[in-house]
């Protein structure tokens, strides 16, 4: 009778061990997958973009890009 009780015990102790492993090794592969799909989709919008502002480098900028773009040319410390 011990031994009985044992190997169930055994048995079903085994069978929820394996079947918690399943369900964390499944929802770590999954957010793997889902994390790496989100950085593929990034950075193919990344991409667009930068080839998008590359091509558009070579148009003339309006009066407006060209202003917030320019330097100031002189630095007052006041002391």
């Amino acid at each position: 009778m011990l031994r009985t009780r044992l190997l169930w015990f055994t048995l079903g102790f085994s069978v929820t061990g394996a079947s918690v492993a399943h369900l964390v090794w499944r929802d770590l592969y999954a957010e793997r997958f889902a994390i790496s799909s989100d950085m593929k989709e990034k950075f193919g919008a990344l991409e667009s973009r930068v080839s998008g502002l590359e091509s558009a480098g070579h148009e003339n900028p309006s009066p407006a890009q060209v202003k917030s773009l320019s330097l100031p040319t002189s630095i007052s410390i006041d002391r």
